[in-house]
């Protein structure tokens, strides 16, 4: 259960300009969650104790939060959309596919090492869809991705294929990253229980497209080959 308290009597955004008290909204609660989270950690975050940081009342955030979890997929949604304003990474492919990945990956590495304590949440928190892998979980990024790598050459299964190997690889590297520099990794108990989520791919061709192929398991496979890659990677170390 979540703290609650009875609303103020007067209504911090209709405070006086004049107190020069920033406007309470949606995005800046994001971003205090973010920044509370990564001072304080994911589990001393209550409604109540953001809204003292922003100088409001807990129940004042609920006008644009509903619940503490829809908090936490919010932070995880804008700290994910920090790539976009990453010059270094491009949406759409400028010099090869190789270059796509190479610096999607790298943006994705400054991403947890800016957030390390919210990055966690990006690796667990439940996406938009079962098939939606971590950390490039938005629906937005997977259509990149998997655009990027069709319109250069890939079979739309390899392009799969590719976004599976390419999110286990980062989300195992960065976790271990993260936890060395004192992140959190440990599992999260959700005070309430999260439904099924229906993602709507309005405006994602390639994903409603791709749908079924995306949501096949192929987790022993993947396994399997991977394992076999690692090998034959020593056994060329070892000369």
């Amino acid at each position: 259960m979540f703290e609650s308290e009875p609303e103020s009597a007067a209504d911090p955004e209709d405070a006086d300009p004049t107190t020069a008290k920033p406007r309470l909204e949606r995005q800046r609660i994001l971003k205090a969650g973010a920044d509370f989270i990564e001072q304080f950690g994911v589990r001393q975050l209550t409604m109540r104790r953001l809204g003292t940081e922003l100088g409001v009342e807990a129940m004042s955030l609920y006008r644009y939060v509903p619940s503490r979890e829809s908090l936490l997929d919010g932070i995880v949604e804008t700290v994910i959309d920090q790539l976009y304003e990453d010059p270094e990474v491009y949406v759409e492919p400028r010099h090869g596919w190789q270059d796509y990945l190479l610096r999607l990956a790298h943006g994705l590495r400054r991403l947890a090492l800016a957030h390390p304590q919210v990055f966690p949440l990006i690796a667990t928190r439940p996406a938009e869809a079962p098939w939606v892998r971590p950390p490039l979980r938005s629906l937005r990024w997977v259509e990149s991705f998997l655009k990027a790598l069709t319109s250069t050459g890939f079979s739309e299964k390899a392009a799969v294929d590719a976004y599976r190997a390419f999110s286990s690889f980062l989300i195992g590297h960065l976790l271990l990253e993260v936890a060395a520099m004192g992140a959190d990794v440990g599992p999260v108990e959700e005070a309430e229980p999260h439904p099924p989520k229906e993602a709507d791919l309005g405006g994602y061709p390639l994903l409603q497209r791709l749908q079924k192929l995306l949501s096949e398991d192929h987790s022993a496979q993947e396994f399997e080959e991977s394992l076999e890659n690692l090998l034959d990677r020593l056994e060329n170390l070892a000369g």
